[in-house]
């Protein structure tokens, strides 16, 4: 017994010790570009900023509030996240009720579990997506992004796992007050589904928000880019063709990277302030979404 005591003492924290290093392999990285956005371009250039900002400056953040191009591309990711969320939360809803059916009630239920397996093991390949995307056209509109990859058949499992879960007494006594389908999924389900509903919301919206590889291919213009697409080419090019002459003068006295340092850290202050908020559904929503009892 006392073996085993000190064994697990051990195990616990040795664990810990791994979870330490981890969050500091996370938090290292931003504390870095933070110090880098805050420096002087000089400093900067000098290779002198490590965590901590050297010579403050705030002139990377001023350029920043003065690019109309990089707002317009945050109100993109923005109106993205919202209609790309809403959308897949929609249809994941609605394919994950008659997945957490059982055989006698849905007899094909089978056959469609593996039909959405199958899709996580095999695809397409971007280029008969790509056509798929023209030929539909949807190319060159915002719905290129989110209708594509709006069914995540990982999500779809979870939700299935936990409505699974819900005790079937409940849904019984729905039908015999006369309920449908429709009005248990809506007035029951959901209601009881709240943590995990939470916690692929909140995985779908890093999901979109994060996403920069479709609005390079999808869309046709710059100015239609959501912010990851953004940043993206201009940590590749350089926009110094496109500055007006106020920008030009302030991008005098900064550099390039402080301005990308700046614009990354912004780009991450969203998901940075929701994550706390909605951290407290994930243990819960995760565990009873993947275990079925």
């Amino acid at each position: 017994m006392v073996d085993r005591s000190l064994g697990r003492r051990i195990f616990l924290n040795l664990n810990g010790l791994l979870f330490i290093l981890f969050s500091l392999a996370c938090l290292i990285p931003m504390l870095h570009v933070l110090a880098i956005s805050f420096s002087k371009s000089s400093a900067v250039t000098a290779g002198e900023v490590t965590f901590w900002p050297v010579q403050f400056s705030l002139k990377s953040y001023e350029y920043i509030l003065s690019n109309s191009e990089f707002w317009t591309a945050m109100f993109v990711s923005v109106k993205r996240v919202f209609l790309g969320v809403a959308i897949s939360m929609f249809l994941t809803v609605l394919a994950a009720y008659p997945l957490s059916k059982s055989q006698a009630n849905f007899k094909h239920q089978s056959f469609f579990a593996w039909y959405f397996v199958v899709t996580m093991l095999f695809s397409g390949g971007l280029i008969p997506t790509f056509m798929i995307v023209k030929n539909t056209h949807l190319y060159g509109t915002i719905w290129s992004l989110v209708i594509p990859g709006a069914i995540s058949v990982f999500n779809v499992l979870l939700l299935s796992n936990f409505f699974r879960n819900i005790p079937k007494d409940i849904e019984e006594s729905a039908y015999m007050d006369g309920a449908g389908h429709f009005r248990i999924l809506g007035t029951l389900y959901l209601a009881l589904s709240m943590p995990i509903i939470a916690t692929l919301i909140v995985f779908s919206a890093v999901g979109h928000w994060n996403a920069w590889f479709d609005g390079l291919i999808y869309l046709k213009s710059q100015k239609d880019y959501p912010l990851q697409s953004y940043l993206q080419t201009i940590l590749v090019e350089s926009n110094s063709r496109l500055l007006t002459k106020a920008q030009a003068q302030l991008m005098n006295k900064v550099s390039n990277r402080t301005i990308q340092a700046s614009q990354v850290f912004i780009a991450s202050l969203p998901i940075l302030i929701v994550y706390p908020f909605m951290q407290k559904y994930f243990v819960s929503g995760m565990m009873v979404g993947a275990v079925k009892e």
